[in-house]
């Protein structure tokens, strides 16, 4: 006990020892300044340093002449980092806070921590947001709790460091595998390895965008477009071989039965995929963005879920791979001295990919996937760490469901497990061990919503946001993207503006190992974004538009609805569609406004029109009724999101006995809710839904009271030539095209006629 206290001791003395400046170069490089060398005078041979495995092979640089029986500071100071002991540890994380702030904390283990893991945890604020999911009922409300509260284990897996760092793994059994990746064939090295020239970048800005519509037999109609020259298409191959693929060990031989309960027949190698799974990952695998806004949770969403967790993991561990070899090869061939650009395999950051998913549920799933894919029907189970917190945390209680809670079945399919919407996980994987709840910096996979992102992202002017560990994403994938209209978009947005930016800090890279392409600030122009919903939206479509520039080109699906949902309305009922006119986009807002305060308001202030439904989409629009409506003093009431049920339920039992007139709805309200309104004879839509169904969810809402009142029913919609899509979904788009080109501003349609 004495040898060691007094080894600590002196240990700690020589860190003491250094100024402020030494320790950050120290913490930057892993060695002292040549500056500070100790260099002895007296003439001696070179002596040779026997250094471990474990130690970083860029320390060759430590050949300086020095005496035989002395120790030079610079091994000392690396045996100091080594040994650290957990006192030394306290000491010096005390005397750094003092000093500053952003001094390095050295953390006690063994040297198989990789830099990522230093890094994240030296930068504790951002680890301590990333590491956890966020709480939506935390102590201010708005933020993840505990953030300075919680201990070190939550963020760290000392266990398991080793086994998950890229830097201090190699790749010895499977050598054959990185000879693959480098194959001409693969589409994951032709797209990595594609040299884009400083003129072609120059060009994407002032290229007109080329496009080229072809139609395949389940996708349908689509849309091939690029910015950059060339424009590549392809058709689908009646039969897919696995091998064909390219898939990496051993999905070849998991895929097969963790997609088999999709699968018509038995499971076999020669359909491993249905129809759409097949269309969907040729184009996938071919590293083209995607658009698909026919995913819903009803009919395609698990299928969905499978065809792009497999894309997620195929890329990861090719990736992971490749830098898994080049380490071997470093190892064998001693390179210390100079870069060569065959291994350049990483991006600034290590996060590859990033889910963006809506709920908690929808994150158990893909996990579940994920260990899925890599375990297969083996018999040797892969390592999870942190697997029975994450099913905690992520899963929920089948007996909180209200029992006799009755809604459609698509609400249903939507709302099912866990639906907390504000989270975030690192996911790190490394051959035959998936690691869950790793800090983002050491994680190949951030699976979160974008609420999550957002609280971690933060705003201008904020002193705690990080955003870096963005920008090396080769992947995004968001999926369900139509629900985050009904959240909060501006989030969706936020994240989108943050992606693929140079990062503020190294976070410890090695800068020999990053591909030229990132180091050159043009990782969006190789991110491939997939993104999957249940409609067109002109919102979705401006995302896909303006902020997917992959050189690979973009792939759209565009089939119109030839029938419309009015067709599924069962009550009889005369739909009256008005046409508005507006000048421009921005100017849709206030002519709308100003059509229904000027002419469509005045036909229902008389007392005959009363039990009147004002469905109302957007909720800036609902609190421009609400104050209108106020101050006006018009008999009214109104029910939002935010509505307190016992608000809701007097709100709705006015209306029913006619003691209000008028009912103010919000779309996001009956999205989450369902609730049929009784009552109602008369029905606005002061723009048309978001979601086609709901038109007829809301017109059949009339039958639910039924006093001989059929005859008197009217229904009146709102729309202009900007409404395009929405109207084409509602009533087909041929009707939607005559009534957007007539002459005529007023069209009337009767449903529910015998």
């Amino acid at each position: 006990m004495g040898k060691r206290r007094s080894r600590s001791r002196s240990r700690s003395q020589l860190l003491n020892s250094l100024t402020k400046k030494q320790k950050k170069h120290l913490r930057d490089f892993g060695e002292e300044h040549p500056f500070y060398d100790r260099v002895s005078r007296k003439e001696a041979k070179p002596q040779t340093c026997q250094l471990s495995e474990s130690l970083d092979t860029s320390s060759s640089e430590s050949e300086a002449e020095s005496e035989p029986e002395q120790v030079s500071g610079y091994n000392r100071l690396l045996a100091t980092l080594k040994d650290v002991s957990k006192e030394d540890e306290e000491e010096e994380e005390e005397e750094d806070s003092v000093i500053d702030e952003t001094e390095m904390n050295l953390e006690d283990g063994d040297s198989d921590i990789s830099v990522e893991e230093e890094t994240a945890v030296a930068s504790t604020d951002v680890q301590k947001n990333a590491a956890l999911p966020a709480d939506p009922k935390g102590k201010d409300g708005h933020g993840p709790p505990g953030t300075s509260e919680e201990s070190p284990e939550e963020f760290t897996d000392a266990k398991h460091e080793s086994l998950f760092s890229l830097e201090t793994n190699f790749l010895e059994e499977e050598r054959e595998g990185n000879c693959s990746l480098k194959a001409l064939q693969d589409p994951f090295a032709q797209h990595v390895n594609k040299e884009l020239k400083e003129k072609e970048i120059q060009a994407v800005a002032t290229n007109p965008k080329t496009t080229h519509q072809l139609k395949w037999p389940i996708l349908g109609q689509l849309v091939f477009s690029s910015r950059f020259q060339q424009l590549e298409t392809f058709k689908p191959p009646k039969d897919i071989d696995l091998k064909s693929l390219h898939l990496q060990k051993p999905l070849e031989s998991t895929w097969i039965k963790t997609n088999s309960q999709f699968l018509s027949g038995p499971p076999n190698s020669s359909s491993p995929f249905t129809p759409l799974q097949k269309e969907l990952f040729l184009i996938m695998n071919s590293y083209r963005d995607l658009f698909y806004p026919e995913r819903t949770a009803l009919k395609n969403g698990e299928e969905i879920r499978q065809v792009y967790c497999l894309h997620v993991i195929n890329h990861v561990l090719k990736a992971n791979a490749q830098v898994l070899a080049n380490n071997s090869r470093c190892r064998s061939q001693k390179l210390g001295v100079g870069d060569d650009d065959d291994f350049r395999d990483q991006g600034l950051t290590r996060p590859k990919v990033l889910i963006v998913v809506p709920f908690r549920e929808a994150a158990l799933r893909v996990v579940q996937l994920f260990i899925s894919l890599l375990e297969g029907d083996s018999k040797k189970k892969i390592i999870v760490s942190n697997k029975k917190r994450f099913n905690g945390e992520y899963g929920s209680d089948p007996e909180e469901r209200p029992p006799n809670l009755k809604r459609p079945e698509d609400y249903e399919a939507v709302f099912v497990g866990n639906i907390d919407d504000h989270f975030r996980t690192g996911v790190a994987i490394l051959q035959r061990s998936i690691r869950l709840y790793a800090p983002f910096y050491s994680s190949d996979i951030l699976i979160a919503s974008p609420l999550g992102l957002r609280t971690i992202i933060g705003g201008e002017g904020e002193k705690k946001r990080d955003f870096d560990f963005l920008s090396s994403i080769e992947l995004l994938i968001i999926d369900q993207a139509d629900i985050y209209l009904m959240q909060n978009w501006e989030h969706v947005l936020h994240l989108m503006n943050h992606m693929n930016l140079l990062p503020l800090d190294s976070h410890g890279v090695d800068f020999s190992r990053v591909r030229m392409w990132s180091l050159n600030n043009w990782s969006k122009y190789y991110r491939q974004t997939l993104l999957f919903g249940a409609l067109q939206d002109a919102q979705i479509n401006s995302v896909f538009n303006k902020y997917c520039i992959n050189v690979q080109g973009q792939v759209a699906v565009r089939n119109v609805p030839m029938t419309g949902c009015i067709s599924h309305v069962l009550v009889q009922l005369p739909h009256v569609f008005q046409r508005m006119e507006a000048e421009n986009l921005a100017s849709v807002i206030d002519a709308r406004f100003n059509f229904f305060v000027n002419k469509i308001l005045p036909q229902y202030r008389d007392a005959v029109m009363s039990h009147t439904l004002i469905y109302v989409p957007s909720y800036f629009d609902f609190v421009r009724l609400r104050n209108y409506f106020k101050k006006e003093d018009l008999n009214f009431t109104h029910i939002c999101e935010y509505t307190q049920k016992s608000g809701v339920s007097r709100a709705r039992h006015f209306f029913l006995q006619g003691e209000k007139q008028f009912l103010l709805l919000t779309e996001r309200f009956h999205f989450y809710k369902r609730y049929t309104i009784k009552g109602i004879r008369n029905l606005i839509f002061y723009e048309l839904p978001t979601y086609p169904h709901f038109y007829s969810e809301v017109c059949n809402m009339l039958q639910a009271t039924t006093r001989g009142q059929e005859a008197a029913w009217t229904c009146t919609v709102l729309y202009s030539k900007y409404d395009a899509q929405r109207l084409a979904a509602v009533v087909g788009v041929e009707r939607a095209a005559q009534m957007l080109q007539s002459k005529k501003n007023v069209h009337l349609f009767i449903t529910g006629e015998r």
